[in-house]
């Protein structure tokens, strides 16, 4: 009696054993033929259990079970980058994710990325990329940026999206999947031809508002660039010109607003004075997203700005009357003619600085000029007496506030020479600074702001060397020098105090008694209370006021002009009463209280894009 149940497994193995296991089954099996089995799928199954799984590797056998997850979408519409972004590196806000959102539903992947300064357009980049990477529509990308932003949006990419972007920094980096590089670089050969004969899934460019112009090389390159999807950023893409804004969104859909000819037929009264407007918004709507400051759920902390006055010691103060007189004297000679004098009126300016720039120029010019030249006996005056100064009022007055502040500061100044003596000054006082500038190549400038976050509790920052960076983990400012354009002014504060930034920021503007910077100082934060405002309102203020001529070329003509310091008062008062007439016209435009300073521009831009 067979004491397996017919058809057991035990019953199967015994008619796989063989001959041997039957001899006590009777005597048929004794006689039986042997019979040859093929085991060699049993080897097989033994060798694949010995990498971890019969059918194949358990590492790869899971990593298939989560793309099988990843691939589950719930909803078309779900946004499936917001489960993939590395913990605690990024959360997007909500005005963020649904700029993503409509990029990528309503825009088909083609759009300008429009916020104000501070509002997270490179988050939103990110979103879009990696949103169409996880979806398999992007394999090949490249981001074209400033020089000056290369390694942040690197940086950015890789920390907050893990996406694997790279710098450019060879020709053979052309050959990665995505790739972030100058559109200085790009444009050039041998960099340009690589380019032109790539196919791009998506191209980003930051700072678009430089490819406004279609006769640049900028424009005409990236008008060949072959491209699936494209993204424009700028905070300024409706501002001097409509042919402007319509060369933009050639860029992004050829066609989308007609031929030039049907465009400024359709849309042009004159060339910043749109008609149709109603039309104009309604396509503008379908490529282009604008998120404002004062848009509702984004909040910003407090700005608190505080004059210092700097009493200048005898020999400063000797020194300025010097450089005023010197560059009268140049201005008069040359007829009133302030554009055939430029470097004179930087003097003007830096005397305001430090000795040391007002030295740097001196011998620049000096240099320029004819051995017999009197201009240069009067530029050795001016030496001696830079000579005589043994004491910076400015620097002291630097360091007394950092010493009073905990925590990091950044310190803003326009000169070179003057970043170089504030190094040398904090130094000697055992205080640990570092320098941030335009001239630094990409590497050294991570270098300079990895040790101001780590371990420096200053950064000295030239005006060139601000643009882009982002500074939320600092929240103090010290204005050593104020540029006599307020937008420069704003942009340096705009680092500071932007989205992410957790503190209160307090801003120092340093002020030379009995100097032109006093004057200018209350222009600034009295008359117009630019320290107030958003850079939009700002902007539109100061394209209205100088139809004519610029607000610092208005500034130097009061100096070079004026016989004394109340005649000089009085201009710039008449000067800052006619910037703030302009802010209430505009406030009033946009039937606004004159006590609301939010978004009360009505410019082309705000005409344009308002809500």
């Amino acid at each position: 009696m067979n004491p397996h149940p017919p058809g057991s497994a035990a019953d199967r193995r015994a008619d796989y054993a063989g001959p041997e296991a039957k001899a006590g089954a009777g005597v048929e099996a004794v006689n039986a033929v042997p019979v040859q089995f093929d085991r060699s799928w049993y080897d097989d199954l033994e060798a694949r259990m010995d990498k971890g799984g019969p059918w194949d590797d358990w590492k790869l056998f899971n990593l298939a079970g989560e793309a099988e997850a990843a691939s589950l979408v719930t909803s078309f519409e779900e946004m499936l980058c917001l489960k993939h972004l590395p913990e605690e590196q990024v959360t997007p806000l909500p005005h963020q994710t649904e700029t993503a959102r409509k990029v990528l539903f309503e825009m088909r992947g083609r759009a300008i990325l429009a916020d104000e300064v501070g509002l997270g357009k490179t988050i939103e980049a990110g979103l879009i990329l990696k949103e169409y990477i996880i979806r398999g529509l992007v394999r090949k990308a490249l981001i074209l940026v400033p020089a000056s932003l290369v390694l942040q949006w690197v940086r950015e990419l890789n920390q907050k999206f893990a996406i694997p972007a790279i710098a450019q920094k060879k020709e053979h980096s052309w050959q990665n999947d995505i790739v972030v590089a100058s559109i200085d670089t790009a444009k050039r050969d041998p960099h340009r031809e690589i380019l032109l004969g790539n196919e791009y899934d998506m191209v980003i460019i930051d700072e678009a508002h430089k490819l406004k112009n279609k006769k640049t090389t900028n424009y005409q390159f990236m008008l060949k660039l072959r491209k699936k999807y494209c993204l424009l950023l700028t905070a300024t893409p409706v501002q001097n010109d409509l042919s402007e804004l319509f060369n933009l969104i050639t860029l992004l859909k050829p066609g989308q607003l007609g031929g030039q000819n049907d465009f400024a037929a359709n849309f042009v009264f004159d060339k910043r004075v749109p008609k149709n407007e109603g039309q104009l918004k309604g396509e503008l709507a379908k490529i282009m997203i604008r998120n404002r400051r004062g848009d509702g759920g984004l909040e910003f902390t407090k700005r608190n700005v505080k004059n210092i006055d700097v009493e200048l010691s005898p020999e400063e103060m000797k020194l300025y009357a010097g450089v005023t007189s010197f560059v009268k004297d140049q201005y008069n000679a040359a007829g009133g003619d302030l554009n055939s004098m430029l470097s004179l009126v930087t003097l003007q300016r830096e005397v305001c600085s430090s000795r040391d720039a007002v030295f740097v120029t001196l011998v620049n010019l000096s240099k320029k000029l004819a051995p017999d030249s009197p201009i240069r006996d009067k530029i050795w005056e001016l030496v001696d007496l830079i000579k005589m100064i043994k004491a910076n009022s400015k620097a002291e007055k630097t360091m007394e506030l950092i010493r009073g502040m905990e925590g990091k500061v950044i310190v803003f100044t326009e000169y070179r020479a003057t970043q170089e003596y504030l190094l040398k000054y904090f130094r000697d006082r055992n205080l640990t600074a570092v320098p941030y500038r335009g001239g630094m190549n990409r590497g050294k400038k991570d270098w300079m702001m990895d040790l101001f976050r780590g371990r420096a509790q200053v950064m000295i920052a030239t005006e060139a060397g601000g643009e882009g960076i982002n500074l939320q983990f600092c929240h103090q400012i010290i204005n050593f020098d104020l540029p006599w354009n307020p937008m420069r002014v704003e942009q340096r504060i705009g680092r500071v105090h932007r989205l992410g930034q957790q503190n209160d920021v307090h801003i120092y503007n340093l002020s030379t008694k009995g100097t032109i910077e006093e004057h200018i100082l209350n222009l600034l934060h009295e008359k117009i209370n630019m320290f107030e405002m958003v850079i939009g309102q700002l902007d539109v203020i100061l394209e209205r006021f100088e139809k004519q001529d610029s607000l610092e070329k208005s500034i130097y003509k009061i100096l070079l002009e004026s016989g004394t310091e109340a005649e000089i008062a009085s201009r710039v008062d008449s000067l800052g009463r006619s910037l703030h007439s302009i802010r209430e016209e505009l406030e009033a435009e946009a039937g606004m209280g004159s006590g609301e300073a939010d978004s009360g521009s009505a410019g082309l831009e705000e005409r344009l894009m308002g809500g």
